[in-house]
């Protein structure tokens, strides 16, 4: 892993996510203890109303925290409700925090790669509905980023089980002179929670 990320992670610390917050993850800590008991495949995909800030975070932090525990079998998804385009200001955030980002395709809604090692195989991201072709259809787990994707989508299609994981849009932020903060912020939030999440499977 890049000793950028290594550095970031080791700042991270139980004590810093509230027992509020340890009760929402829970389930998806459950969710993924139980598939690896069973020896079983763990796909999970992080939903959220564009698929174009928050539900990419998390499954970008997600998959690298998968690698950071040593967890294999771990394949992690986004999507939306709709589809747009991933924020430029969430690219920026990922290479300031530590990850290599490569633009795959130059369109509207640009394909991009995401990598934490230099040998592992990068994270792909663009933006797509939650039920695109690229996706799982069946057997996963489906995480709620944002208030308006689970509330707005009360079935998805093809899941086991279904987690409401919400963070504030950093979007709110967006032309101010608090955005890169804010949206580093979010960032962080997200990552810590998922390293969490995975630290805790056995």
């Amino acid at each position: 892993m890049y000793l950028n990320l290594i550095n970031v992670i080791a700042t991270f610390s139980s004590q810093s996510i509230s027992d509020e917050r340890k009760e929402v993850l829970l389930p998806l800590v459950n969710y993924i203890q139980e598939k690896i008991n069973a020896g079983e495949a763990i796909r999970l995909n992080f939903i959220c109303t564009h698929n174009s800030r928050r539900s990419h975070l998390s499954q970008i932090w997600a998959q690298t925290m998968a690698y950071h525990v040593g967890l294999k079998n771990v394949s992690c998804y986004s999507g939306g409700t709709e589809a747009t385009a991933i924020f430029i200001k969430v690219l920026e955030t990922l290479t300031s925090q530590g990850f290599q980002v490569l633009k795959l395709s130059e369109n509207d809604n640009p394909v991009v790669a995401v990598k934490f090692a230099d040998n592992e195989n990068p994270i792909l991201c663009f933006s797509k509905t939650y039920d695109h072709p690229f996706n799982p259809s069946t057997q996963f787990g489906a995480v709620m980023t944002c208030n308006n994707a689970d509330e707005g989508c009360p079935i998805v299609a093809g899941a086991e089980a279904r987690f409401p994981i919400k963070y504030d849009d950093p979007k709110a932020y967006d032309g101010t002179p608090l955005q890169t903060e804010k949206y580093a912020e979010r960032s962080l939030d997200i990552a810590r929670e998922m390293w969490w999440v995975f630290s805790q499977i056995k």
